[in-house]
């Protein structure tokens, strides 16, 4: 029996005790293919960018481990994503940072235009592939002291304003070359290491930066402003400006999308547990998919309970349409596209199974009260065939089944990035 044979053979048998309890597998796979996730640039370069010598990562981010082969240029790192993208079923956003257009020369932030970034809508745009960006208010001079829009002073705000509405502009523009909102998230690292003596005015100045950056309405068909919190980060581990209190209130009160990112709150608290309580009051939410490991440490998305409650908790909700799934992880431990493949396909695989539950059987089961029966079909679902789902899914969208996709990694990594480290990058 050939591969695809025992592949379709299992998901017939899938497709039965699915139907079973009243799930349609056709309708859900349907509804797979149409959820795109927003695919973060930075995992495969460690968060360098493309400014030269703009200083080192820092401002509250760190990126551990020295695996060859890190991409050096925009085409290097488009090459690494076509792999990427080859190897994770259906049609997939890219995230970029404003530390990657293509700079000819010395760029500062508050000068970046459209032109910087026209490669990657012309290469998006061949391929299909819809755009979100994001401002940096890290890695930079102007920001060596912790903190950007939310700085003492007012001439290094006004630096960090004017690259936020430059960013805007830039958003529309990839926007309306797709004909789809570019989701533009700022995140701001700003804050104290130590006990502040004034947690008010930092905020109250952080709230005004933002309010002049967002002063010009921008049609929401071309670009989304997201705006994300953070509970503490490397040298601000007591006090950070942008908390999440801080991010509700403003996103609430400015009509603005709000980003809850799985590493940014405390080991004990889980963002699974928050979308429900935000969309009640916010339009809609941007998700960092990621994987805190004792700290917000970026760790390669695995198919774990979080990332299933995430998953559960925007199809329960009926949010699909209101939630906008990204990833947000880099690992320089392991091959940089094996992560995208790895991240991407489990954050695909945990929806898939939250697609697959009879989500209106055991809501009705919770109206009538039997909470026994909720318990025990939810623990039954666990061990349901999604493996053979996921791998029908997998083949009818053309990419490998099961692990077969490492290879092809394995292969890139002998003929492409293994020799990077022994090659030069011109100019």
């Amino acid at each position: 029996m050939s591969d695809a044979t025992k592949v379709a053979a299992a998901f017939e048998l899938a497709s039965e005790q699915y139907q079973a309890l009243g799930v349609d597998v056709q309708a859900a796979l349907q509804r797979l293919a149409e959820i795109s996730i927003s695919v973060h640039c930075w995992q495969g370069d460690d968060v360098a960018g493309f400014e030269g010598d703009a200083g080192s990562l820092g401002d509250g981010l760190a990126v551990t481990g020295n695996y060859p082969g890190r991409a050096r240029t925009a085409d290097e790192l488009r090459g690494d994503l076509e792999l990427a993208y080859s190897l994770i079923p259906g049609k997939h956003r890219l995230n970029l940072h404003a530390i990657y257009g293509e700079f000819n020369g010395p760029v500062d932030r508050d000068e970046i235009d459209v032109e910087h970034f026209q490669g990657w809508i012309d290469w998006t745009g061949d391929r299909g592939i819809k755009l979100d960006f994001n401002p940096s208010y890290f890695s930079h001079p102007k920001a060596s002291d912790g903190f950007t829009l939310a700085h003492r002073d007012a001439g290094i705000r006004q630096f960090w304003i004017d690259h936020g509405i430059a960013c805007r502009k830039i958003a529309a523009a990839m926007g309306a070359a797709q004909s789809n909102a570019c989701v533009n998230n700022f995140w701001v690292p700003d804050g104290f290491k130590d006990t502040p003596a004034s947690r008010k005015a930092p905020r109250e100045r952080l709230a005004a930066s933002l309010d002049a950056i967002f002063a010009e309405d921008l049609p929401r068909d071309q670009t989304l402003d997201a705006v994300e919190c953070k509970l503490f980060g490397i040298g601000s581990e007591s006090y950070v400006v942008g908390s999440h209190e801080f991010y509700m209130g403003y996103a609430i009160s400015r009509d603005k999308v709000l980003c809850l990112d799985a590493g940014h709150f405390h080991p004990t608290e889980v963002i699974s547990d928050k979308i429900s309580s935000a969309l009640m009051y916010v339009p809609e939410l941007l998700l960092h998919v990621s994987r805190g490991v004792r700290w917000d440490s970026d760790h390669v998305v695995t198919y774990n309970d979080e990332l299933q409650a995430i998953m559960q908790e925007i199809v329960r909700g009926d949010y699909l349409s209101r939630v906008h799934i990204g990833l947000d992880f880099f690992d320089a431990s392991i091959n940089r596209v094996a992560a995208w493949a790895i991240g991407t396909r489990n954050a695909l695989k945990a929806l898939l199974a939250a697609l697959l539950e009879p989500t209106e059987t055991l809501q009705q089961l919770e109206r009538d009260g039997d909470l026994t029966a909720r318990l025990a079909l939810m623990e039954e679902q666990k061990t349901m065939p999604l493996g053979a789902v996921w791998d029908h899914y997998c083949e009818s969208m053309g990419v490998p089944v099961g692990a077969e996709w490492l290879e092809k990694v394995r292969q890139y990594e002998t003929a492409v990035t293994s020799r990077r480290s022994q090659e030069s990058v011109a100019g």
